[in-house]
């Protein structure tokens, strides 16, 4: 007769048990996702204090600084000076990244100071790809750059060997810019992230582990190849008669279009899925090859990237790759993170992407007149400065709806 209520109780104190199980994983799933949204691009965004500036007793500046993974933050601690170069890097690559953009759909926009672009990030495309690159390439640049001028405790000046086409009558000297110190360190604190990760190969997540490891080594290599050889002449009235040079960083600008170029011709990738046998592991080797009707085909291990179209070459450490298909920047999107282009300024008389035809996707304009300012009628006075006037003119201007 009692077995009827006690069942019950049981079955009540389940169900609670579940509910409670699954809040609790909920909770957890979220605060993955919470940290997982979070990146040490919000260094750019975020000024950083020197530490010295830090009176005794405050809060340690590696546990005050948002994004950073574990292993990153261990090196914060190790190379406290370094952490406000690598915050000039982001904010560099940040910048770079919106100029090469600012003619598309997606410009790249910041939309917070934790995950710094939001959710369309979570996308392996190509735009994410170029973000990853650029960011890269700027910690490369901030840091070699902090060598040169003495600002940090375990670099000086570039130690590059004297290139051997250089003049024997040219003097190989000067303080340059420590491009290999730089590379060296961006690839340690840029790359912690991704592999602290430990996602079972050929997953999913694993290809986009590896992705963006690849994009990252793209940034870094940009900066190290567009570097060179940098000369100043001496002698008397400038007569050049003797010549010092060294190794000096390309202007960003340069390196931002480099990488753009890159963007372009990106290459779409896929996880390898195939199985090595076991004669190919007992032999140590790589790569299958399998006869399909009399033709020899390389069939990449499992948990390798490789190409989707075998017609195109595979790419060096300097292009870029991407996993994933653009989502559609031409709306509002909640779920990709795509901010639509309403309200975006276009060119009216372009066939271009900034065209309001293209930028729009075909929703149309509004035209609307404004006030340009700008200097001109400007003078030379001696000496020594510029005087100008400042003229304003009535300006045509469209936006897309």
């Amino acid at each position: 007769m009692d077995n009827g209520p006690v069942l019950r109780r049981r079955t009540g104190a389940g169900t609670v048990r579940h509910v409670l199980l699954a809040a609790v994983f909920f909770v957890c799933s979220s605060q993955l996702l919470a940290v997982e949204a979070n990146s040490w691009w919000s260094l750019g965004l975020t000024p950083i204090q020197r530490p010295e500036m830090y009176i005794i007793g405050a809060q340690p500046l590696c546990s005050q600084l948002p994004g950073l993974s574990q292993s990153q933050r261990k090196l914060c601690q190790l190379y406290q000076d370094h952490m406000t170069y690598i915050g000039d890097g982001a904010k560099t690559g940040i910048k770079e990244c919106q100029y090469q953009f600012r003619q598309r759909r997606w410009n790249c926009s910041t939309v917070d100071n934790t995950s710094v672009f939001g959710r369309v990030m979570h996308i392996g495309s190509r735009e994410a790809a170029f973000t990853y690159a650029i960011s890269a390439a700027g910690v490369v640049n901030a840091i070699s750059r902090a060598c040169r001028e003495g600002e940090l405790s375990t670099c000086g000046c570039s130690r590059a060997v004297r290139p051997r086409e250089l003049p024997r009558d040219w003097l190989w000297g000067g303080c340059g810019d420590n491009v290999h110190y730089g590379y060296r360190f961006a690839r340690e604190f840029v790359d912690a992230r991704e592999r602290e990760k430990n996602y079972p190969r050929g997953s999913r997540e694993h290809a986009r582990t590896l992705m963006n490891l690849h994009n990252n080594e793209a940034g870094r290599q940009a900066v190290y190849k567009l570097a060179d050889v940098s000369c100043k002449c001496h002698g008397v009235s400038g007569s050049c008669s003797l010549k010092t040079c060294w190794f000096q960083l390309a202007d960003f600008r340069r390196v931002g279009e480099f990488l753009k170029e890159k963007y372009d011709s990106a290459a779409a990738m896929r996880i390898g899925r195939k199985v090595r046998s076991a004669g190919a592991e007992k032999g140590g080797l790589l790569k299958l090859i399998l006869n399909v009707a009399q033709t020899s085909v390389l069939v990449p291990p499992k948990g390798k990237l490789e190409l989707i179209d075998k017609r195109f070459n595979n790419p060096t450490a300097e292009d870029m790759v991407y996993i994933d298909s653009s989502p559609d920047y031409c709306l509002r999107n909640e779920t990709t993170g795509s901010l639509g282009t309403h309200g975006r300024l276009c060119n009216k008389t372009s066939e271009g992407m900034d065209g309001c035809e293209l930028m729009c996707c075909g929703r149309g304009y509004d035209q609307f007149k404004t006030y340009k300012h700008e200097r001109c009628h400007c003078k030379f006075h001696w000496c020594c400065y510029v005087k100008c006037k400042r003229c304003t003119s009535l300006v045509d201007q469209f936006v897309c709806k």
